[in-house]
């Protein structure tokens, strides 16, 4: 088990290609992504951006886009700054855990594969963050690694609890190791994080696309 921001720097040369190949519905999904924004977008939060892969495909429909892109590893931004230098881009090294996302500051908020790594808890307190960062009528995105089943889910939460145990790693500390969730309780987080509209518009695979409305 490595610290998040040290697995992904060691692997950022390899990450796109990985992302569009190695994982089943990531291609598909990033090319829907940017048909599910609505039309007058003009300010994204793209929390977990990593080298931007999702921004490719929306930069095409939205290429005056302003983006506040959140990032714990320093080389996948520098990956990010590389492939936009034309674009509108506010980046932020760190935890979205932590940054202030302001109130009603975007029209709309996306994350990419990167909340199946976090407890329950913890993600629930960021979606009432990033319902709060959300203009009215905003839309939060959610592509994440999700489970078929509670049995699936509890497996890897209960092997996340043994490892950091084993490893004397403290709860709160951002250590790699997947507990993805069943489609049905990221619903419920994100209930619970004061969306009251969720649609489940895309799965391939594992891969989950979910559409939470303010």
């Amino acid at each position: 088990m490595e610290r998040m921001e040290d697995f992904f720097a060691a692997r950022v040369d390899g990450y796109e290609e990985h992302m569009l190949s190695g994982v089943e519905g990531c291609e598909q999904a990033y090319a829907l992504v940017p048909s599910l924004l609505p039309v007058s977008c003009s300010n994204l939060l793209d929390l977990g951006c990593g080298t931007g892969l999702e921004l490719k495909q929306i930069f095409k429909r939205f290429p005056d886009l302003s983006v506040t892109g959140i990032d714990l590893t320093r080389e996948m931004l520098d990956q990010l700054k590389r492939n936009f230098q034309d674009r509108k881009i506010n980046l932020i090294c760190g935890s979205y855990f932590d940054v202030d996302l302001k109130t009603e500051e975007y029209d709309s908020a996306i994350s990419f594969q990167t909340m199946h790594h976090f407890s329950h808890e913890a993600k629930i307190g960021l979606y009432r963050k990033i319902f709060s960062a959300l203009k009215d009528h905003g839309l939060y995105i959610e592509c994440d690694y999700m489970v078929e089943n509670q049995d699936e889910e509890d497996f890897y939460f209960a092997e996340n609890k043994r490892i950091r145990k084993e490893l004397n790693i403290p709860e709160r500390e951002f250590y790699h190791y997947d507990t993805p969730c069943t489609v049905a309780n990221q619903i419920a987080m994100l209930r619970q994080g004061g969306f009251d509209r969720i649609e489940s518009v895309f799965r391939i695979g594992q891969t989950t696309i979910l559409a939470a409305y303010k």
